[in-house]
């Protein structure tokens, strides 16, 4: 770029002003940017449509506005050898001679906020000399059509003696700032400025071809805004539809109430004729159905059907893949073909719903209409951003429910620890004094009798034995509660199993009556299937707490009757009963009707619990039964027979 000579620095006045004052009646109008650039393309168009080789000088404000010109001015220096463009020059811009002439000026010119084209020929003529008016910003409105926040004012007019007044002045700065073009520039002005034109102008063929062009520019233009208006309506639409879901999931983190949320938005934005989203894990064969959006009511609803996944071929390269499939990228077979046909569907898309890449779901278009168009990148782009949102939100609702689930067993263990700390302090406290009393006795007084002893040792011996039953109750619980216990299942007699049960606990001492025990079972009882150890634990058990809230007077009986699979056991007492609201609440931990510490039956409360446990290790079901107090209690539990 050349240095600016000195002289070229004193020519700061307006193009705009210096014409005004030449020619007092005129008057300027406003202009917005928007207008100027539809004036300079329809003077540009005529030119290049035309025969003529005429003067044009066009004055950018700044080398980059001209730099966005560039091309169309090589193609009018093409028609022409006086083309002349002037601008404040940025990076590359200087004097130099290509098709045309360029003529760079300081920044401090007034012609930095003024925009000129001025274009003369043998039979037409056209100049545009404005100056940008500077807006304050309250006075802006707002108009998305155009770019109103910058606005000029001047003179445009096809009148010749404006028009050669406006170039008499450009021409004259040009010189100023390229003196080396003053042979050319007094060429120009004989040529255009001084001669007359040897054929008559027709200016209504001249304006009516002005006119032409400038509403071609302007049609352009508008399909161009129109489609700048679909695209932010469609990114308005996919905002909406983002924050309809964020809004869903702000309100809760059910996934089912997001997935259903966002399945109803999705289908009506997309226009399909039915939307599915699931969720899908590792190795799922197929999903039931639970949320669906469908266009009208003409079309089949899957709504609580089995959804078939291993033989889908686009879900299959969705799960290979993790990227969005259409039915158009994957091989059919015939009898995938007959399942389309069958369901009447045209044309399919699967989204993947992923988080970290691992697959949570999948959200599927359906489409039943006929249609030659692929599924368009704004569609996928929409549904993928969705499918993205919801891949985030299931993994936080996935998160809460972990959340709480870990609460409720916070919840549970502490409530344990407290039971445990209530229970142990009473049933280890009380027979270790026992025993402690006992065996003080015995070392201390050596004359007591030998009846005497023999009592104090057997009570020493009873307590000894209640204190191990206790610390063997909590290492079972434990030990089948950890998944430690190693399975020994058989074929066994339902019978001799009870039979062993209540030997034991003929030798176990109540220190009381116990009730009648009656065994009612069904001839040719088939076997059950199970380790024979734990199974005669579990009826030892219930036995146990049957006698421990009967009287001598009350009954115990022992059934069985046979299921499908299963045989099903049962033991019933005609004792205390069990309030229905308790009924789920007697196989916990550490659960004692009476509370922890003003208790008449004694345990510990495992027993139930250790029942349970050992029930569901062979994969039955224990429950109890009972009409309320004194109207005694019914205890069943299922195992696999044979």
């Amino acid at each position: 770029m050349s240095d600016f000579p000195e002289e070229r620095l004193c020519q700061q006045q307006s193009v705009l002003s210096e014409l005004l004052r030449q020619m007092p009646q005129l008057r300027s109008h406003l202009y917005f940017k928007s207008s100027l650039t539809a004036l300079s393309h329809a003077m540009e168009d005529r030119v290049l449509a035309g025969t003529d080789r005429p003067l044009l000088i066009a004055s950018f404000q700044q080398e980059k506005f001209y730099r966005q010109e560039a091309h169309r001015y090589r193609r009018l220096g093409e028609i022409s050898d006086q083309v002349y463009v002037l601008a404040a020059p940025d990076t590359e811009f200087s004097d130099r001679v290509n098709e045309y002439d360029l003529v760079p000026f300081t920044s401090t010119d007034a012609l930095a906020s003024e925009w000129h084209l001025v274009a003369i020929g043998a039979q037409s003529s056209a100049c545009l000399i404005c100056r940008e008016k500077i807006v304050p910003p309250s006075e802006i409105p707002v108009l998305p059509e155009i770019d109103a926040s910058r606005r000029f004012e001047g003179i445009w007019t096809f009148d010749r003696q404006v028009t050669i007044a406006a170039a008499h002045i450009l021409l004259d700065r040009i010189k100023g700032y390229r003196p080396d073009l003053a042979a050319k520039i007094a060429q120009a002005k004989q040529e255009y400025l001084v001669a007359v034109p040897t054929i008559p102008q027709d200016h209504s063929a001249s304006a009516d071809a002005f006119v032409q062009r400038l509403v071609t520019y302007l049609q352009a233009r508008q399909y161009k805004l129109l489609k700048a208006y679909r695209s932010i309506e469609e990114k308005e639409e996919r905002e909406r539809l983002v924050n309809t879901i964020t809004g869903a999931i702000r309100r809760s983190l059910n996934s089912a109430d997001i997935l259903q949320v966002a399945g109803q938005e999705i289908g009506k934005a997309t226009g399909v004729s039915r939307c599915l989203i699931y969720q899908y894990r590792k190795d799922d064969r197929a999903v039931t159905i639970a949320h669906e959006y469908l266009a009208n009511s003409s079309i089949t609803s899957l709504v609580g059907k089995s959804w078939n996944l291993a033989d889908n071929p686009i879900f299959k390269e969705v799960v290979t893949t993790h990227e969005s499939i259409s039915l158009a990228e994957v091989s059919i077979t015939k009898t995938w073909q007959r399942t389309l046909d069958r369901q009447g569907i045209n044309d399919w898309l699967i989204v993947p719903v992923l988080h970290q890449d691992r697959l949570l779901g999948a959200i599927e278009l359906h489409q039943h209409e006929p249609s030659s168009l692929p599924w368009s990148d704004d569609t996928i782009n929409l549904v993928e951003a969705i499918a993205t949102q919801i891949g985030s939100t299931l993994i936080q609702a996935e998160s809460y429910t972990n959340l709480e689930y870990l609460n409720q067993q916070l919840e549970a263990l502490d409530r344990t620890r407290a039971n445990l700390v209530a229970i142990t302090g009473h049933e280890l406290r009380t027979p270790l004094s026992t025993i402690q009393v006992c065996l003080e006795s015995l070392a201390t007084e050596p004359d007591m009798s030998l009846e005497m002893r023999q009592v104090m040792l057997n009570t020493a011996l009873g307590d000894a034995e209640r204190m191990r039953k206790l610390v063997q109750d909590f290492l079972t619980l434990s030990q089948l509660e950890s998944g430690r216990i190693q399975w020994h299942p058989e074929p066994l007699s339902l019978e001799e199993c009870i039979d062993l049960a209540l030997s034991g606990l003929n030798t176990r001492r109540y220190n009381r009556d116990l009730p009648k025990i009656v065994v009612n079972l069904p001839p040719n009882l088939p076997f059950v299937r199970a380790d024979g150890e734990w199974l005669v634990e579990v009826l030892t058990k219930l036995l146990d707490n049957a006698c421990k809230f009967t009287t001598g007077k009350d009954r115990i009986a022992i059934e069985a009757a046979k299921t499908e699979s299963m045989l099903e056991v049962i033991v019933a007492d005609t004792g205390r009963g069990i309030a229905p609201e308790l009924l789920q609440m007697v196989f916990e931990r550490f659960y004692q009707a009476e509370g922890s510490l003003r208790r008449t039956a004694g345990g510990t409360g495992l027993g139930l619990a250790i029942c349970r446990q050992i029930v569901n290790g062979w994969g039955g079901e224990i429950w109890a039964e009972s009409a309320g107090k004194d109207c005694g209690s019914r205890f069943h539990f299922t195992v696999p027979s044979i």
